[in-house]
């Protein structure tokens, strides 16, 4: 095993008029250590397109997650899918990108745009075998993996962009690639770039879609550890304890909190010296600490942590404010959304005498929801979480 992993992001756009998007994203992680990433793009738009890519999707990755293999997997999906009798295509197509132990990528395309690769920022051939499968052409590809590697599949809505207005015949393939290169080895993540071409695609259809666009990143990249310490212990005599084992982890820390950051400037014997500048007027500023990489106020702080994490998981509107801001909030969404791949989080029981105030929207059984569910967002995200309770 290397030292690197799959992250991988997606947002779609609906057709314009329409509630439910026609083109549906799975994601998997397999027991090989494999992580498979399903994009379907069902027939027309709206309810049925909705239906038949979910189902195609689904089952795809139910079929990998009971053991079969890839091949089997195709072959099953090719030969249920139907041919609409007017249009002469398939019901719902489909792009695989099926990463083994972040050292070899297997990706299977029918019928979506090509899948496109790029490899110290320029755009990279790749080898396609053609299959046929239940009268079906699929294309296979197996390639070798380096460091930031960058895979884009794409559903039909994307090259689509722009026809008749923008471009006469869509945005091209080649289009896509020069637009998509300068930005591909930055050390932006999947979700964002994903997010930034869709922006593009969204801007050429003039705010209307005339169909549902869906941009599936999978960026290959190095493991970076991150460590969260969120709240004092229960027990007093812990904290020794407690600091030991936070600061024997490797990667960054950040220190949620003014009682913990308290414990921690005594632990380390160096001071705390705190910050009089609300970058945002609604989160406390942070601090410093010398061997601490940011120190924070605690609840408040997370809290909103926790909306730009759900808001990262659907529509990321919220990546212009964080990603630019240095309040403390904006600060730990950075490092938890876009640095880390695997988050350690340290959290202390004992209960804030100043949050049983009953004027006070905080309490005790809320800072332990904030973490669980801030956990459940940055799984959902890719990432490896550890939560140690104190």
């Amino acid at each position: 095993m290397n030292n690197l992993c799959a992250d991988i992001g997606y947002r779609s756009i609906n057709h314009f008029g329409e509630e439910l998007c026609g083109d549906h994203v799975d994601v998997i992680e397999l027991e090989d250590h494999s992580t498979v990433a399903v994009l379907a793009d069902g027939l027309g738009s709206g309810v049925k397109a909705s239906i038949l890519s979910t189902l195609t999707s689904k089952i795809i990755s139910t079929m990998l997650a009971a053991g079969l293999s890839l091949e089997d997997c195709v072959e099953t999906i090719a030969a249920t899918l139907p041919i609409c009798s007017e249009r002469q295509v398939a019901y719902s197509t489909f792009t695989i990108i099926r990463v083994v132990a972040s050292e070899e990528a297997e990706v299977i395309q029918y019928d979506n745009p090509n899948v496109l690769m790029f490899r110290d920022g320029k755009i990279t051939d790749y080898p396609k075998t053609e299959m046929n499968i239940g009268g079906k052409k699929i294309l296979q590809s197996r390639i070798r993996l380096q460091e930031n590697d960058l895979f884009l599949a794409m559903s039909d809505g994307c090259p689509h962009a722009g026809i008749g207005d923008a471009y006469n015949f869509g945005w091209k393939e080649e289009d896509i690639a020069a637009y998509m290169e300068p930005i591909s080895d930055v050390g932006y993540t999947a979700k964002t770039l994903s997010t930034i071409l869709l922006d593009e695609v969204y801007g050429l259809y003039g705010g209307e879609p005339k169909d549902d666009a869906t941009v599936l990143a999978v960026r290959i990249r190095r493991r970076e550890p991150m460590n969260l310490l969120f709240g004092p212990p229960s027990n007093r005599d812990d904290c020794g304890m407690m600091m030991a084992l936070f600061f024997s982890k490797e990667g960054k820390h950040i220190v949620c909190g003014g009682t913990t950051s308290t414990i921690v400037a005594d632990y380390l014997g160096k001071p705390l010296i705190p910050s009089i500048d609300f970058v945002d007027p609604e989160i406390p500023p942070i601090a410093t600490i010398e061997g601490v990489d940011l120190v924070t106020e605690g609840v408040i702080t997370i809290n909103r942590v926790l909306a730009y994490a759900k808001d990262h998981l659907a529509e990321n509107e919220s990546y212009q404010k964080w990603s630019y801001q240095k309040d403390g909030a904006s600060l730990i969404s950075k490092m938890l959304f876009e640095e880390a791949t695997d988050i350690n989080f340290f959290v202390g029981r004992a209960i804030n005498p100043a949050h049983q105030n009953p004027d006070l929207p905080i309490n005790f059984s809320i800072k332990m929801q904030l973490v669980t569910e801030l956990s459940d967002c940055l799984k959902k995200m890719g990432k490896r979480i550890k939560v140690s309770y104190f």
